[in-house]
């Protein structure tokens, strides 16, 4: 079989949907979905996996969290989110009020899937925390690691940084001097099976060699990678008729949470959002508690609510 070579170009929301069915197509996921239980976390990535895995997501331009929105380390706002994914053997459950009880049935084969924001060139993940305990990452990942589930994290090459470990020593919330928008942590992730693009053009396709060679943009194509594949023609061909059908997929349009009263939330705890505050009295965010109309001039103001039916 003769070997080719193929240059690809993803823009950020096609890389997220062929990383959606690459997280779909893993034998843990799809044992998992069948068989177990799987979580899939609030994420602009993550509304991807969970369309492949699914078929669809109610809301799902609601179903992000933590977010650079209008240039800025932001959120969405809490109440709109739907409810965190709990499968179980492929049936959407309601989640449990704390993550330790929705993850009190979760064993080696259960599968946890959560997107980050940061990706290093050894594939190592950090994510943002703007949550005191470290959100939903921080209060879960101590079960997933002490019973050997499945961590998955679908992430972009956009986000690529030189080092995953070195990025977390520089950051934590009560260390910014200034900070734009939230004050955030970073949890690295080391043990994790990290999805970019690469892997998933590895896993969908069994594709010898991916090499990331580029990136950038202009003009709605900023954040892309540049991506040259190197296999079996038959393999290469597979890859091209896929990565076709997906040029183009559409931006998530979603809407930062309201400023006045912005607090980030977790899942993990029972505690109210003030209470889960009660010992952090800084400013969690630089515009924390501004109207509307006192945003800077970049900012895209929210001028009415959305609702979950609209």
């Amino acid at each position: 079989m003769s070997k080719v070579r193929a240059s690809f170009v993803f823009t950020p929301w096609e890389g997220r949907r062929i990383i959606g069915k690459a997280v779909a197509a893993l034998p843990e996921v799809r044992n998992a979905h069948a068989n177990g239980e799987m979580i899939i976390a609030h994420g602009s990535t993550n509304v991807f996996v969970a369309e492949e895995v699914m078929g669809e997501v109610p809301h799902r331009e609601f179903y992000l969290s933590g977010q650079v929105i209008n240039n800025v380390l932001c959120q969405t706002q809490p109440e709109e989110k739907p409810p965190i994914i709990h499968l179980v053997r492929g049936e959407l459950t309601p989640p449990a009020p704390r993550m330790d009880e929705m993850l009190r049935n979760f064993d080696d084969t259960s599968v946890f899937i959560k997107g980050g924001n940061a990706v290093d060139t050894d594939f190592n993940a950090g994510v943002f925390c703007a949550h005191p305990g470290c959100g939903t990452i921080g209060f879960a990942m101590g079960i997933m690691m002490a019973r050997g589930g499945h961590l998955i994290i679908p992430i972009g090459l956009e986000k690529l940084i030189p080092s995953v470990t070195s990025a977390a020593r520089h950051m934590g919330q009560d260390t910014f001097y200034y900070h734009t928008g939230q004050r955030v942590g970073m949890m690295p992730v080391t043990n994790g099976k990290v999805i970019t693009e690469v892997q998933a053009l590895q896993v969908l396709f069994e594709i010898d060699e991916v090499i990331h060679v580029g990136g950038g943009g202009a003009m709605g194509s900023e954040g892309s990678v540049v991506l040259i594949a190197e296999g079996d023609k038959d393999k290469i061909d597979a890859a091209v008729e896929l990565y076709e059908s997906i040029k183009g997929e559409p931006p998530l349009r979603t809407l930062k949470a309201y400023c006045a009263g912005c607090i980030p939330t977790t899942p993990a705890m029972d505690a109210s959002p003030d209470e889960q505050f009660e010992a952090h009295p800084k400013k969690h965010c630089l515009y924390e508690g501004l109207s509307e109309s006192e945003l800077p001039d970049f900012f895209t103001p929210r001028t009415e609510p959305i609702t979950q039916n609209r």
